[in-house]
C-alpha cells in the first residue's frame, strides 16, 4: 500500500502493524511508511528477512499438504493468519481436498478487510477478528464453529504468531487452551522465532538485537530458546524431524530453497499430534 493512499477505516497508518510488516517482508504492497520503517531496521541487520518470510510460507504449505494428504485433516483454524497472499493454507488445502475447511483469525482489521474480499466467492473458508490473547474468544465465535466440527479433528495453526506474545502474557497457557479445545488426533503446527545461544552466537546476537527493534517499535517480538518453544507442545507428540529450521522440515527435494543466512538458525518450526 503506497503512503498516498488512505487507511481503511478504523486503521492508524502511523502505527505499525506485525501483519502489514510481514506483508512489506512477503514482497507485499498492504503496508505503510510506519510498517516499511520497522522492516528497514530490521533488515540492516538481518538482510535475509524476506526469505525467512518465504521460507516460513513454503513451511507452511509443506505441512498443510502433508496433513491433507497423509494426515486425513480437511479442517484448519489458522490463528494469527496475517494478510492473504500466495499459498494461503485454503488454496493448499482445497488442491487436494475441495472439501477443506479453513478459518483464519487475525486482530489487525486490515487482514479482516482482504480476507473478506478474498474469500468472497469461497464456500469453505472464512476470516474472523480475534486475538491469540483471548482463545476462549476465538473459540466461542460463532463462524468458527459454523465452519468447523470439533468433534474431529482439527489442524490447530500457529504460524509465527506465539513469539508476538511476551512472558508476561503467559503464551503457553494461551496455547495449552487452544490445544486443550481440539480434539484427539487433532495436529498442531507452530513456527517461531529461535534464539541458538551458543550453538550459534552471532546468529543469538543478531536475534537479540532484532528483538530489541521489533520491541521498540512494534512493542512486541520474542526470540526464544528451543526448550521453551518445545515448552508449548507438552503432552503432544512431535513428529520427525522435530524443532528445526523451517527449511530442513521435510524439504521438497526438487524445490529450491529461500537463500537464508542470518536468520536461518533463527526461525524453527514443528508440527505435533494431538494424542
Amino acid at each position: 500500500m503506497t503512503a498516498d493512499k488512505a487507511a481503511p477505516p478504523g486503521i492508524d497508518p502511523s502505527i505499525p502493524s506485525v501483519a502489514r510488516v510481514y506483508d512489506f517482508m512477503l514482497g507485499g504492497k498492504d503496508n505503510f511508511e510506519s510498517d516499511r520503517r520497522v522492516a528497514e531496521h530490521a533488515l540492516r541487520i538481518t538482510p535475509d528477512g524476506p526469505a525467512a518470510g518465504q521460507a516460513n510460507r513454503a513451511f507452511l504449505r509443506r505441512v498443510i499438504r502433508f496433513l491433507v494428504t497423509e494426515a486425513g485433516i480437511d479442517q484448519f483454524l489458522d490463528i494469527g493468519s496475517g494478510l492473504p497472499t500466495q499459498g494461503n493454507v485454503h488454496e493448499v488445502a482445497t488442491e487436494h481436498n475441495p472439501q477443506a475447511h479453513v478459518v483464519y483469525v487475525d486482530n489487525d482489521p486490515i487482514v479482516l478487510t482482504h480476507g473478506r474480499a478474498l474469500l468472497a466467492a469461497e464456500g469453505t473458508a472464512t476470516v474472523i477478528q480475534g486475538d491469540v490473547r483471548t482463545p476462549q474468544e476465538i473459540l466461542d465465535h460463532p463462524e468458527v464453529h459454523r465452519f468447523l466440527d470439533f468433534d474431529r479433528p482439527i489442524g490447530l495453526l500457529l504460524f509465527a504468531i506465539l513469539h508476538h506474545l511476551g512472558d508476561e502474557e503467559d503464551p503457553r497457557a494461551v496455547a495449552a487452551a487452544l490445544i486443550e479445545a481440539i480434539p484427539s488426533g487433532s495436529y498442531v503446527a507452530i513456527s517461531h522465532f529461535r534464539d541458538p545461544g551458543e550453538r550459534h552466537p552471532e546468529a543469538s546476537r543478531k536475534a537479540r538485537e532484532v528483538e530489541r527493534i521489533f520491541n521498540e517499535s512494534l512493542g512486541t517480538g520474542r526470540w526464544r530458546t528451543d526448550e521453551e518453544i518445545l515448552s508449548f507442545t507438552d503432552g503432544l507428540t512431535l513428529l520427525e524431524p522435530g524443532l528445526v529450521p523451517v527449511a530442513e522440515w521435510r524439504p521438497d527435494p526438487d524445490a529450491s530453497a529461500p537463500k537464508q543466512t542470518d536468520t536461518y538458525h533463527t526461525f524453527v518450526g514443528l508440527l505435533a499430534r494431538k494424542p
